[in-house]
């Protein structure tokens, strides 16, 4: 038989190539990833029809091949599949799905990338001309009596089809790579692409390279012999772990495939396997890892997969934002190969499979507290940053994580919601019944705030991780009767109002006197000092910043929309034990200047011990402490 014929694509426009190699060409890289996708489903789907009895062939160990050839400036991409015949290149091949240019080039205006180009125009095979000047096919049908078939296109609309030579069933695309595209005859650069794309593809990949001409001794006449020199070898794994049963692996199956992922990472704490074909289908797995409080270094380690070809790492629409600290790999082909921006956040299949995470991750932490509550309380330190995350940004998290989310004390004890609120309201409800949660941020630098809080038999929490802030918030929102205060807003004795009063044991006139005295001792903005009746045990002076402002700024600094209290000049209270018997002793001092000194060591040391007190008021502190000596 003798195949020959000459034509001009369908695509009803004078030359779409020049288009997709100057529009597309910040993501040329895709090319590869494309062609291998399509040798993948080549030979699958021969599989699948001697499966069915639809094909009674030598199957043959199914393989696809990507070769390169620096010299000859081609990469060849073949595989052992299905094949094709003349009238299917023409269909396939030659016949781009859109109506005309004009539709192609209004609707590309708008495509962020070329995955969005590729995937809404049926341009996947299209891509080679991002990196060639000439593409050829050779192939060979699976069907009876086929005739091999020849295809070759220079990049224009002008196509040659003729009769073959491939004598084995399948397909051999070569591509004669362009000048401006030569990186991609570099061995690196094609494995870089390959594992990038391809680790986990379903058939054998091998990678060959075809070296330049080496030395091989001499011939009978004395002249130099050489020899081509090929390399190859299979680069990914077909089967991965998401790929099989949970029942099927151990425990080192999951961390060995954690370690391919993920190198140089510590062992994650725990995974979940994914599972599931109703009403969409998704494997995958995904894993917690010990998480540090750097959140930005963490993201962007989930890798989404489409029938095990790489799509992307960038799967917020996917993955609740809460969880994008979680590592791991999701596989759906309910999710089209060449996905778009665009299309993940309208994609219905897309949500569902959002939600469906959300309620496999609850239900996985809800089974380690209800399994084993030590060992889930060890973790806790890691997982906590999760749960407070997926509580605070997602209600119906929420909702299920308010039965394992855990309170943890400065004393390091740990307390579920419910049980933490039975351990503290018979001592620290306030006057009007609400119940006062006091929590610390920074143990060290509050160290003595907590000490007079737990002499009141008052409980203190720890919250000192990024989220805490609107953890807080959140918890006083949720929370019936409840206010959240930090150890240092107040004096401990003010934190919980209550009945009882300690009053002062000072007038009025020296009560009017100390307050004097102190504001010239302060001399700074910012500073109202207020004379309380405390236990003569309690520090002569605290100083403390209202919760509401300190909160609103601690906010602003995040971040949070809060920019009128972020500018606003930071205010504290200076609160002074009238009790205290250093009072006394600066009231019976006759020497003003000798007042001044004692009200000054005394502020700075409230100062100091928050570590408020740095640079030349530091110095000064530490001068008149020696000179007191």
């Amino acid at each position: 038989m003798s195949i020959e014929e000459k034509g001009s694509i369908s695509i009803h426009t004078e030359n779409i190539f020049p288009i997709i190699k100057k529009f597309l060409y910040s993501d040329n890289e895709i090319f590869l990833r494309e062609l291998v996708s399509n040798a993948v489903d080549a030979v699958q789907k021969i599989k699948r029809l001697a499966a069915l009895g639809q094909y009674n062939g030598e199957l043959g160990n199914p393989l696809v091949e990507v070769a390169v050839d620096k010299e000859q400036k081609t990469i060849t991409i073949t595989d052992n599949g299905l094949g094709m015949t003349a009238e299917e290149i023409k269909k396939y091949i030659n016949q781009v799905a859109f109506s005309g240019a004009s539709e192609f080039v209004e609707k590309f205006k708008d495509a962020k990338d070329a995955n969005e180009i590729i995937g809404k125009f049926g341009l996947g095979f299209y891509s080679a001309f991002m990196v060639s000047d000439l593409v050829e096919i050779q192939t060979l049908s699976y069907q009876d009596g086929a005739e091999p078939a020849r295809w070759v296109c220079d990049g224009s609309t002008q196509y040659e089809i003729s009769e073959g030579n491939r004598t084995t069933r399948g397909t051999q695309i070569t591509l004669h790579v362009n000048a401006e595209s030569e990186e991609f005859l570099e061995t690196g650069k094609l494995e870089e692409i390959l594992d990038k794309y391809g680790k986990f593809l379903p058939v054998p990949i091998k990678f060959g390279t075809k070296t330049e001409q080496q030395p091989d001794g001499e011939d009978e006449e004395g002249k130099p012999k050489t020899i081509g020199v090929e390399v190859d070898n299979i680069i990914n794994t077909t089967n991965p772990i998401w790929t099989k049963a949970p029942a099927d692996l151990s425990d080192e199956d999951y961390l060995a495939f954690y370690k391919q992922l993920y190198p140089f990472s510590e062992d994650p704490l725990f995974w979940i396997h994914l599972n599931v074909d109703y009403p969409f289908n998704l494997t995958g797995v995904l894993y917690f890892p010990k998480v540090k409080n750097d959140f930005d270094m963490q993201r962007n380690k989930i890798k989404l997969y489409s029938r095990q070809v790489f799509i992307t790492d960038e799967v917020k629409d996917i993955v609740p934002e809460f969880l994008m600290l979680l590592h791991g790999v999701i596989d759906s082909p309910d999710i089209p190969l060449n996905v778009s921006r665009s299309f993940l956040q309208a994609d219905s299949n897309v949500k569902k499979i959002n939600s469906y995470i959300t309620k496999k991750v609850a239900d996985k932490l809800a089974e380690l507290f209800n399994k084993d509550r030590k060992a889930y309380e060890e973790k806790w330190s890691d997982i906590g940053l999760f749960v407070k995350y997926g509580m605070v940004s997602e209600e119906k998290f929420y909702d299920k994580a308010k039965d394992f989310a855990l309170l943890t004390t400065t004393k390091k004890e740990h307390f579920t919601l419910d049980e933490y609120r039975e351990k503290v309201a018979p001592i620290q409800t306030d006057k009007n019944g609400q119940v006062v949660y006091i929590y610390a941020n920074d143990p060290e630098k509050q160290d003595s705030f907590i000490q007079s809080a737990n002499k009141k038999d008052y409980d203190v929490l720890l919250m000192n991780s990024p989220i805490d802030n609107h953890f807080v918030s959140q918890l006083e929102q949720k929370l019936e009767k409840t206010l959240m205060k930090r150890v240092d807003s107040g004096v401990p004795s003010k934190l919980i109002e209550k009945d009882e009063n300690i009053e002062s044991v000072l007038t009025e006139d020296q009560s009017k006197k100390i307050a004097e005295i102190f504001d010239k001792a302060i001399s700074k903005p910012g500073y109202t000092v207020e004379i309380v009746g405390l236990n003569p045990e309690e520090l002569p002076v605290t100083v403390t910043m209202d919760e509401f402002m300190r909160r609103m700024k601690d906010m602003a600094a995040m971040g949070g929309g809060m920019s009128f209290y972020g500018s606003m000049p930071d205010s504290y209270k200076v609160a002074i034990n009238g009790n205290h018997k250093l009072i006394n002793k600066i009231l019976s001092t006759e020497d003003d200047a000798a007042q001044s000194t004692l009200a000054k060591q005394a502020v700075d040391l409230a100062l100091l011990s928050q570590g408020m007190l740095t640079g030349a008021e530091l110095t000064a502190f530490v001068t008149r402490s020696v000179e007191l000596i």
